[in-house]
């Protein structure tokens, strides 16, 4: 078969492989914040990728014997010292929630809050680096008038966000089953800018949602396998559908196509993301 490419190409692309992954591995250096909220943080190994920092630890036999999974409320650690608004801080922390519940589903029956369950989650925010609000606005406004060109331009490299987090499964006798302490920085290509000093942390709290998800669905090292989970429920409840699981209609619908339209305005999640539907 005759190749396409011509071999001045050749260098042309090489270079342009290196400059996106240049700009992919340029992100928010967030270091792994370890919290007090998890029973023990004994036997965790290091793990994470390309972008994520993490340390875990799975008991794999105990976590696939479960079925039923119940999720406690995220809650926040001395997150950026209370510098951030009450409201800002419950969308992060629902949206961390509704991430690990439209994940659980993969394998798990999420129950409600007065169900039993042969795992309990619950996850704590032990940091938030702040998006810079101007210097999203300027990328925000610097991006719509490249989409208008069709030229595709990365954020400008400063002022990105962060987020840390960490999180435990419990088993009915209270013993930890699970545990993963993990963080990641926002980075000028793949995170898009909002104009909120939480805006990198939401976008990230999905992608949290995901990994640890993924290591209680598969019982192992979730930065070790690369099979994406897609299932057709998770797939219809990014557009706004309802989930699979009564307990997870507690968090409030995903925002869909509207927060996808918010994310590419730069708009604030609050835009987009009415939370909690009710108390929970």
């Amino acid at each position: 078969m005759t190749s396409n490419i011509r071999p001045a190409e050749v260098p042309t692309r090489a270079a342009l492989c290196a400059v996106l992954l240049a700009l992919l591995s340029s992100c928010t250096n967030v270091p792994l914040q370890q919290g007090t909220s998890l029973g023990s943080y004994a036997g965790m190994a290091t793990s994470g990728g390309s972008l994520t920092k993490a340390k875990l630890r799975v008991n794999s036999p105990a976590v696939l014997a479960a079925q039923t999974v119940r999720i406690a409320p995220t809650k926040v650690e001395n997150a950026g010292g209370g510098s951030f608004d009450a409201k800002d801080l419950a969308l992060l922390t629902n949206a961390v929630d509704r991430a690990l519940c439209m994940s659980l589903i993969d394998r798990f029956k999420v129950v409600g809050p007065s169900q039993p369950a042969d795992l309990v989650v619950h996850a704590t925010v032990t940091d938030i680096i702040a998006t810079n609000r101007a210097v999203a606005a300027t990328s925000t406004v610097a991006t719509l008038g490249a989409s208008v060109a069709m030229v595709p331009i990365p954020r400008i490299p400063i002022g990105l966000g962060g987020l840390s987090v960490e999180a435990e499964a419990v088993g009915q006798d209270g013993t930890q089953q699970a545990a993963m302490i993990w963080s990641r920085g926002a980075n000028m290509l793949t995170t898009k800018a909002r104009i909120s000093s939480v805006g990198d942390a939401y976008s990230l709290s999905s992608a949290f949602g995901v990994d640890f998800s993924r290591m209680l669905v598969k019982g192992q090292d979730p930065f070790k396998e690369t099979s994406s989970i897609r299932l057709m429920q998770k797939i219809k409840a990014s557009f706004g559908s309802d989930p699979k699981y009564q307990a997870c209609k507690a968090f409030g619908p995903v925002p869909g196509i509207k927060g996808a339209v918010a994310g590419q305005l730069g708009l604030p999640p609050s835009w987009s993301d009415k939370g909690a539907a009710v108390s929970h």
